[in-house]
Protein backbone atom coordinates (compact mmCIF):
# COMPACT_ATOMS: atom_id res chain seq x y z
CA UNK A 1 0.00 0.00 0.00
CA UNK A 2 1.53 3.47 -0.81
CA UNK A 3 2.07 6.40 1.47
CA UNK A 4 -0.60 7.77 -0.25
CA UNK A 5 -3.13 5.66 0.23
CA UNK A 6 -2.18 4.77 4.20
CA UNK A 7 -2.55 8.27 4.96
CA UNK A 8 -5.82 8.37 3.74
CA UNK A 9 -6.49 4.55 5.36
CA UNK A 10 -5.52 6.09 8.73
CA UNK A 11 -7.08 9.08 8.63
CA UNK A 12 -10.31 7.46 7.65
CA UNK A 13 -10.28 5.08 10.25
CA UNK A 14 -9.74 7.34 13.02
CA UNK A 15 -12.25 9.70 12.15
CA UNK A 16 -14.45 6.25 12.29
CA UNK A 17 -13.64 5.22 15.68
CA UNK A 18 -14.53 8.55 16.51
CA UNK A 19 -17.22 8.59 14.97
CA UNK A 20 -18.62 4.96 15.77
CA UNK A 21 -17.08 5.94 19.70
CA UNK A 22 -19.81 9.12 20.11
CA UNK A 23 -22.32 7.96 18.64
CA UNK A 24 -23.36 4.22 18.19
CA UNK A 25 -21.18 3.38 21.43
CA UNK A 26 -22.71 5.80 23.43
CA UNK A 27 -25.83 4.83 24.89
CA UNK A 28 -23.86 1.66 26.90
CA UNK A 29 -22.27 4.32 28.78
CA UNK A 30 -24.68 7.67 29.10
CA UNK A 31 -28.11 5.83 28.80
CA UNK A 32 -28.48 4.96 32.33
CA UNK A 33 -27.34 8.60 33.51
CA UNK A 34 -29.21 10.81 31.06
CA UNK A 35 -32.36 9.05 31.67
CA UNK A 36 -31.89 9.52 35.02
CA UNK A 37 -31.10 13.24 35.48
CA UNK A 38 -34.04 13.78 32.69
CA UNK A 39 -36.52 11.57 35.43
CA UNK A 40 -37.34 9.27 32.38
CA UNK A 41 -37.25 5.59 31.84
CA UNK A 42 -33.99 4.50 29.93
CA UNK A 43 -36.33 2.54 27.66
CA UNK A 44 -37.18 6.07 26.36
CA UNK A 45 -33.43 6.83 25.99
CA UNK A 46 -32.82 3.45 23.81
CA UNK A 47 -36.16 4.19 21.51
CA UNK A 48 -34.91 7.62 20.75
CA UNK A 49 -31.52 5.80 19.70
CA UNK A 50 -33.66 3.04 17.41
CA UNK A 51 -35.50 5.48 15.81
CA UNK A 52 -31.87 7.20 14.72
CA UNK A 53 -30.75 3.49 13.44
CA UNK A 54 -34.03 3.64 11.32
CA UNK A 55 -33.07 6.92 10.39
CA UNK A 56 -29.80 6.42 9.55
CA UNK A 57 -30.68 3.41 7.33
CA UNK A 58 -33.55 5.43 5.10
CA UNK A 59 -30.72 8.52 4.69
CA UNK A 60 -28.76 5.64 3.44
CA UNK A 61 -29.02 5.42 -0.11
CA UNK A 62 -29.60 9.31 -0.63
CA UNK A 63 -26.35 9.71 0.62
CA UNK A 64 -24.68 7.07 -1.32
CA UNK A 65 -25.79 8.89 -4.25
CA UNK A 66 -24.51 12.19 -3.04
CA UNK A 67 -20.86 10.07 -2.76
CA UNK A 68 -21.14 9.04 -6.08
CA UNK A 69 -21.63 11.91 -7.72
CA UNK A 70 -18.94 14.30 -4.99
CA UNK A 71 -17.29 12.11 -3.58
CA UNK A 72 -16.80 11.29 0.01
CA UNK A 73 -14.85 14.47 1.24
CA UNK A 74 -17.86 16.72 1.39
CA UNK A 75 -19.97 14.34 2.75
CA UNK A 76 -17.61 12.95 5.65
CA UNK A 77 -17.07 16.23 6.66
CA UNK A 78 -20.62 17.54 6.82
CA UNK A 79 -21.20 14.46 9.10
CA UNK A 80 -18.98 15.67 11.82
CA UNK A 81 -20.67 18.71 11.88
CA UNK A 82 -24.09 17.14 12.45
CA UNK A 83 -22.51 14.64 14.82
CA UNK A 84 -21.44 17.56 16.50
CA UNK A 85 -24.42 19.99 16.96
CA UNK A 86 -26.28 16.47 18.17
CA UNK A 87 -24.05 15.64 20.78
CA UNK A 88 -24.50 19.77 21.89
CA UNK A 89 -28.10 19.16 21.89
CA UNK A 90 -27.95 15.91 23.94
CA UNK A 91 -25.38 17.62 26.37
CA UNK A 92 -28.26 20.51 26.51
CA UNK A 93 -31.33 18.49 26.98
CA UNK A 94 -33.68 19.17 29.74
CA UNK A 95 -36.55 16.90 28.57
CA UNK A 96 -37.10 13.80 26.59
CA UNK A 97 -37.94 16.67 23.65
CA UNK A 98 -34.96 17.66 23.50
CA UNK A 99 -33.46 14.61 23.95
CA UNK A 100 -35.17 13.40 21.06
CA UNK A 101 -34.31 16.06 18.94
CA UNK A 102 -30.37 15.11 19.47
CA UNK A 103 -30.84 11.48 18.76
CA UNK A 104 -32.62 12.87 14.98
CA UNK A 105 -29.67 14.74 14.25
CA UNK A 106 -27.26 12.14 15.35
CA UNK A 107 -29.14 9.56 12.74
CA UNK A 108 -28.86 11.94 10.15
CA UNK A 109 -24.98 12.08 10.77
CA UNK A 110 -24.73 8.82 11.49
CA UNK A 111 -26.67 7.54 8.18
CA UNK A 112 -23.73 10.34 6.95
CA UNK A 113 -20.80 9.28 8.60
CA UNK A 114 -20.46 5.60 9.27
CA UNK A 115 -19.61 2.67 7.17
CA UNK A 116 -21.42 2.72 4.54
CA UNK A 117 -20.51 6.36 3.77
CA UNK A 118 -16.81 5.76 4.34
CA UNK A 119 -16.62 2.57 2.39
CA UNK A 120 -18.57 4.40 -0.12
CA UNK A 121 -15.99 7.12 -0.45
CA UNK A 122 -13.14 4.60 -0.73
CA UNK A 123 -15.22 3.28 -3.74
CA UNK A 124 -15.32 6.40 -4.92
CA UNK A 125 -11.79 6.80 -4.82
CA UNK A 126 -10.23 3.61 -5.82
CA UNK A 127 -12.45 2.18 -7.72
CA UNK A 128 -12.04 -1.90 -7.62
CA UNK A 129 -9.01 -1.44 -5.87
CA UNK A 130 -10.34 -0.59 -2.69
CA UNK A 131 -10.54 -3.79 -0.97
CA UNK A 132 -7.56 -3.53 0.92
CA UNK A 133 -8.37 -0.35 2.14
CA UNK A 134 -11.68 -0.78 3.44
CA UNK A 135 -9.76 -3.96 5.11
CA UNK A 136 -7.58 -1.10 6.85
CA UNK A 137 -10.14 1.39 7.93
CA UNK A 138 -12.45 -1.43 9.56
CA UNK A 139 -8.85 -2.92 11.44
CA UNK A 140 -8.44 0.69 12.93
CA UNK A 141 -11.70 1.24 13.68
CA UNK A 142 -12.60 -2.35 15.10
CA UNK A 143 -10.97 -0.15 18.80
CA UNK A 144 -14.10 2.29 18.16
CA UNK A 145 -16.06 0.20 21.60
CA UNK A 146 -12.48 -0.62 23.31
CA UNK A 147 -11.38 3.67 23.31
CA UNK A 148 -15.12 4.86 23.26
CA UNK A 149 -16.45 3.09 26.14
CA UNK A 150 -13.48 3.93 28.90
CA UNK A 151 -13.64 7.50 27.21
CA UNK A 152 -17.44 7.99 27.70
CA UNK A 153 -16.68 6.13 31.56
CA UNK A 154 -13.82 8.77 32.35
CA UNK A 155 -15.71 11.80 31.28
CA UNK A 156 -18.96 10.20 32.92
CA UNK A 157 -16.76 10.13 36.43
CA UNK A 158 -14.94 13.28 35.96
CA UNK A 159 -17.21 16.05 34.25
CA UNK A 160 -20.82 14.52 33.86
CA UNK A 161 -22.60 13.14 31.00
CA UNK A 162 -23.39 16.83 29.63
CA UNK A 163 -20.04 18.10 29.24
CA UNK A 164 -18.73 13.97 28.28
CA UNK A 165 -21.48 14.81 25.16
CA UNK A 166 -19.64 18.67 24.75
CA UNK A 167 -15.93 16.64 24.41
CA UNK A 168 -17.35 14.34 22.19
CA UNK A 169 -18.62 16.96 20.45
CA UNK A 170 -15.54 19.36 19.98
CA UNK A 171 -13.73 16.21 19.13
CA UNK A 172 -15.54 15.83 16.23
CA UNK A 173 -14.83 19.64 14.88
CA UNK A 174 -10.95 19.60 16.21
CA UNK A 175 -9.98 16.10 15.46
CA UNK A 176 -12.42 14.04 13.05
CA UNK A 177 -13.72 17.18 10.56
CA UNK A 178 -9.71 17.64 9.69
CA UNK A 179 -9.04 14.09 9.64
CA UNK A 180 -12.25 14.28 6.77
CA UNK A 181 -10.40 16.97 5.05
CA UNK A 182 -7.29 14.78 4.33
CA UNK A 183 -9.25 12.81 1.66
CA UNK A 184 -8.72 13.58 -1.51
CA UNK A 185 -10.52 15.65 -3.69
CA UNK A 186 -12.61 13.48 -6.45
CA UNK A 187 -14.10 14.50 -9.77
CA UNK A 188 -17.43 15.52 -9.84
CA UNK A 189 -18.92 13.08 -12.53
CA UNK A 190 -21.10 14.85 -15.45
CA UNK A 191 -24.70 14.45 -13.48
CA UNK A 192 -23.29 16.31 -10.44
CA UNK A 193 -22.90 19.29 -12.39
CA UNK A 194 -26.45 19.21 -13.82
CA UNK A 195 -29.86 18.53 -12.29
CA UNK A 196 -29.36 15.44 -9.70
CA UNK A 197 -30.52 12.35 -11.71
CA UNK A 198 -31.59 9.29 -9.50
CA UNK A 199 -29.38 6.21 -11.70
CA UNK A 200 -31.28 3.07 -12.31
CA UNK A 201 -29.82 -0.02 -10.19
CA UNK A 202 -32.73 -2.73 -10.76
CA UNK A 203 -33.39 -4.36 -7.56
CA UNK A 204 -32.59 -8.03 -8.89
CA UNK A 205 -32.36 -10.86 -7.43
CA UNK A 206 -28.64 -10.46 -6.34
CA UNK A 207 -29.23 -7.68 -4.76
CA UNK A 208 -32.37 -9.16 -2.95
CA UNK A 209 -30.30 -12.06 -1.58
CA UNK A 210 -27.61 -9.64 -0.65
CA UNK A 211 -29.80 -6.95 1.32
CA UNK A 212 -31.57 -10.43 3.30
CA UNK A 213 -28.11 -12.14 3.87
CA UNK A 214 -26.67 -8.99 5.73
CA UNK A 215 -29.92 -8.03 7.18
CA UNK A 216 -29.89 -11.68 8.82
CA UNK A 217 -26.57 -11.49 10.35
CA UNK A 218 -26.62 -7.89 11.50
CA UNK A 219 -29.79 -8.80 13.07
CA UNK A 220 -27.58 -11.32 15.24
CA UNK A 221 -24.65 -9.25 15.27
CA UNK A 222 -27.17 -6.17 16.90
CA UNK A 223 -28.51 -8.92 19.55
CA UNK A 224 -25.47 -10.14 20.68
CA UNK A 225 -23.99 -6.66 20.95
CA UNK A 226 -27.02 -5.93 23.53
CA UNK A 227 -27.60 -9.53 25.15
CA UNK A 228 -24.65 -11.81 24.77
CA UNK A 229 -23.37 -11.51 28.88
CA UNK A 230 -27.21 -12.46 29.82
CA UNK A 231 -27.75 -15.01 27.14
CA UNK A 232 -24.42 -17.19 28.02
CA UNK A 233 -25.64 -16.91 31.87
CA UNK A 234 -29.00 -18.67 30.27
CA UNK A 235 -25.94 -21.63 30.05
CA UNK A 236 -25.32 -22.06 33.29
CA UNK A 237 -22.47 -19.11 32.41
CA UNK A 238 -21.18 -16.96 35.68
CA UNK A 239 -21.20 -13.20 36.08
CA UNK A 240 -17.64 -13.22 35.55
CA UNK A 241 -17.31 -15.72 32.59
CA UNK A 242 -19.86 -13.64 30.81
CA UNK A 243 -18.21 -10.30 31.30
CA UNK A 244 -14.93 -11.94 30.14
CA UNK A 245 -16.79 -13.68 26.79
CA UNK A 246 -18.38 -10.24 26.13
CA UNK A 247 -14.22 -8.84 26.39
CA UNK A 248 -13.09 -11.11 23.93
CA UNK A 249 -15.44 -10.02 21.12
CA UNK A 250 -13.33 -6.73 20.23
CA UNK A 251 -10.10 -9.03 19.97
CA UNK A 252 -11.76 -11.51 18.01
CA UNK A 253 -13.14 -9.20 15.09
CA UNK A 254 -9.79 -7.39 14.83
CA UNK A 255 -7.73 -10.89 14.63
CA UNK A 256 -10.70 -11.94 11.69
CA UNK A 257 -10.02 -8.47 10.07
CA UNK A 258 -6.14 -9.13 10.28
CA UNK A 259 -6.55 -13.31 8.70
CA UNK A 260 -9.09 -10.84 6.06
CA UNK A 261 -6.23 -8.82 5.16
CA UNK A 262 -3.74 -11.59 5.01
CA UNK A 263 -4.57 -14.42 3.95
CA UNK A 264 -8.27 -14.76 2.86
CA UNK A 265 -7.65 -11.29 0.83
CA UNK A 266 -6.39 -13.78 -2.13
CA UNK A 267 -10.23 -14.98 -2.70
CA UNK A 268 -13.31 -13.84 -3.63
CA UNK A 269 -15.39 -12.02 -1.03
CA UNK A 270 -18.00 -14.42 -1.35
CA UNK A 271 -16.09 -17.08 0.65
CA UNK A 272 -15.07 -14.83 3.43
CA UNK A 273 -18.59 -13.81 4.14
CA UNK A 274 -20.09 -17.19 3.64
CA UNK A 275 -17.01 -18.27 6.37
CA UNK A 276 -18.47 -15.72 8.62
CA UNK A 277 -22.16 -16.57 8.29
CA UNK A 278 -21.05 -19.89 9.97
CA UNK A 279 -19.09 -18.87 13.06
CA UNK A 280 -21.96 -17.68 14.91
CA UNK A 281 -23.84 -21.65 14.25
CA UNK A 282 -21.04 -23.23 15.32
CA UNK A 283 -20.51 -20.93 18.33
CA UNK A 284 -23.73 -22.16 19.20
CA UNK A 285 -23.06 -25.98 18.89
CA UNK A 286 -20.21 -25.41 21.02
CA UNK A 287 -22.08 -24.01 23.72
CA UNK A 288 -24.89 -26.27 23.63
CA UNK A 289 -23.08 -28.59 23.74
CA UNK A 290 -19.85 -27.89 26.48
CA UNK A 291 -22.55 -25.09 28.44
CA UNK A 292 -21.82 -22.02 29.84
CA UNK A 293 -18.40 -22.92 30.72
CA UNK A 294 -17.54 -22.19 26.53
CA UNK A 295 -18.69 -18.60 26.93
CA UNK A 296 -15.80 -17.37 25.67
CA UNK A 297 -15.17 -19.64 22.83
CA UNK A 298 -18.84 -18.58 21.63
CA UNK A 299 -18.00 -14.93 22.06
CA UNK A 300 -14.89 -15.39 19.97
CA UNK A 301 -16.46 -17.35 17.59
CA UNK A 302 -19.27 -14.80 17.16
CA UNK A 303 -16.78 -11.96 16.78
CA UNK A 304 -14.75 -13.42 14.29
CA UNK A 305 -17.37 -14.00 12.35
CA UNK A 306 -19.15 -10.03 12.77
CA UNK A 307 -15.20 -8.88 12.21
CA UNK A 308 -15.46 -10.41 8.77
CA UNK A 309 -18.67 -9.38 7.96
CA UNK A 310 -18.12 -6.09 8.61
CA UNK A 311 -15.29 -5.97 6.20
CA UNK A 312 -17.77 -7.98 3.74
CA UNK A 313 -20.44 -5.30 3.76
CA UNK A 314 -18.25 -3.14 1.50
CA UNK A 315 -16.24 -5.25 0.18
CA UNK A 316 -18.43 -8.17 -1.70
CA UNK A 317 -21.47 -5.65 -3.41
CA UNK A 318 -17.93 -4.26 -4.84
CA UNK A 319 -16.66 -7.14 -6.30
CA UNK A 320 -19.64 -8.24 -7.12
CA UNK A 321 -21.09 -5.15 -8.97
CA UNK A 322 -18.29 -2.84 -9.21
CA UNK A 323 -18.22 0.36 -8.38
CA UNK A 324 -19.99 2.10 -10.65
CA UNK A 325 -22.68 3.89 -8.39
CA UNK A 326 -21.09 1.59 -5.54
CA UNK A 327 -21.77 4.44 -2.72
CA UNK A 328 -25.64 4.06 -3.62
CA UNK A 329 -25.59 0.63 -3.89
CA UNK A 330 -24.31 -0.43 -0.53
CA UNK A 331 -27.40 2.66 0.55
CA UNK A 332 -29.81 0.09 -1.38
CA UNK A 333 -28.46 -3.27 0.46
CA UNK A 334 -27.47 -1.64 3.72
CA UNK A 335 -30.95 0.17 4.60
CA UNK A 336 -32.81 -3.33 5.57
CA UNK A 337 -29.62 -4.01 8.31
CA UNK A 338 -30.02 -0.70 9.70
CA UNK A 339 -33.57 -1.35 10.33
CA UNK A 340 -33.23 -4.68 11.71
CA UNK A 341 -29.88 -3.15 13.91
CA UNK A 342 -32.47 -0.88 15.41
CA UNK A 343 -35.05 -3.53 16.10
CA UNK A 344 -33.11 -6.59 17.51
CA UNK A 345 -31.93 -5.76 20.77
CA UNK A 346 -36.13 -5.11 21.72
CA UNK A 347 -36.67 -8.32 19.85
CA UNK A 348 -34.44 -10.59 20.69
CA UNK A 349 -34.96 -8.92 24.46
CA UNK A 350 -38.44 -10.42 24.26
CA UNK A 351 -37.43 -13.46 23.57
CA UNK A 352 -34.78 -14.49 25.77
CA UNK A 353 -37.55 -14.67 28.93
CA UNK A 354 -39.82 -17.19 27.40
CA UNK A 355 -37.30 -18.75 25.45
CA UNK A 356 -33.74 -18.78 27.76
CA UNK A 357 -30.88 -20.76 26.20
CA UNK A 358 -32.86 -21.76 23.13
CA UNK A 359 -32.82 -18.22 21.70
CA UNK A 360 -29.57 -18.97 20.16
CA UNK A 361 -31.69 -21.21 17.86
CA UNK A 362 -32.85 -18.08 16.26
CA UNK A 363 -30.05 -16.42 16.03
CA UNK A 364 -28.17 -19.34 14.83
CA UNK A 365 -30.93 -20.06 12.11
CA UNK A 366 -30.84 -16.18 10.97
CA UNK A 367 -27.44 -16.37 10.27
CA UNK A 368 -27.85 -20.18 8.45
CA UNK A 369 -30.24 -17.86 6.32
CA UNK A 370 -27.90 -15.47 5.75
CA UNK A 371 -25.06 -18.83 4.70
CA UNK A 372 -27.99 -19.54 2.51
CA UNK A 373 -29.09 -16.76 0.65
CA UNK A 374 -25.28 -16.51 -0.20
CA UNK A 375 -25.20 -19.78 -1.50
CA UNK A 376 -27.81 -18.41 -4.27
CA UNK A 377 -26.43 -15.89 -5.65
CA UNK A 378 -26.60 -16.48 -9.22
CA UNK A 379 -23.56 -18.12 -10.24
CA UNK A 380 -22.88 -16.26 -13.75
CA UNK A 381 -22.59 -13.05 -11.54
CA UNK A 382 -19.80 -14.83 -9.40
CA UNK A 383 -18.03 -16.96 -12.14
CA UNK A 384 -17.66 -13.50 -13.93
CA UNK A 385 -16.38 -11.29 -11.05
CA UNK A 386 -13.89 -14.38 -10.24
CA UNK A 387 -12.48 -14.47 -14.02
CA UNK A 388 -11.73 -11.30 -14.07
CA UNK A 389 -10.08 -11.61 -10.52
CA UNK A 390 -7.98 -14.09 -11.82
CA UNK A 391 -7.18 -12.15 -14.99
CA UNK A 392 -5.86 -8.50 -13.05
Amino acid sequence: MDRGRLVVVAALGSSQTLAWGSSYYLPAILADPIAHDLGISSNWFFAAFSVSLVISGLLGPRVGREIDRVGGRQVLCASNLILAAGLALLGASASVWTMSAAWLLLGIGMGLGLYDAAFGALGRIYGSDARASITGITLIAGFASTVGWPLSSLGLETIGWRETCYAWAVAHIVIGLPLNLLLPKTVRTTSAKGPVVKPHIPFDRTMVLLAFAFAAAWTVTSAMAAHLPRIVETFGATPAQAVFAGMMIGPAQVAARVLEASLLSRFHPLLSTRLACLTHPLGACVIGVVGGGAAAAFALLHGAGNGILTIARGTLPLALFGPENYAYRLGLIGAPSRICQAAAPLAFGLLIEPMGRMVVVVSAGLSLAALIALAMLPRARTQHVSESVLAE
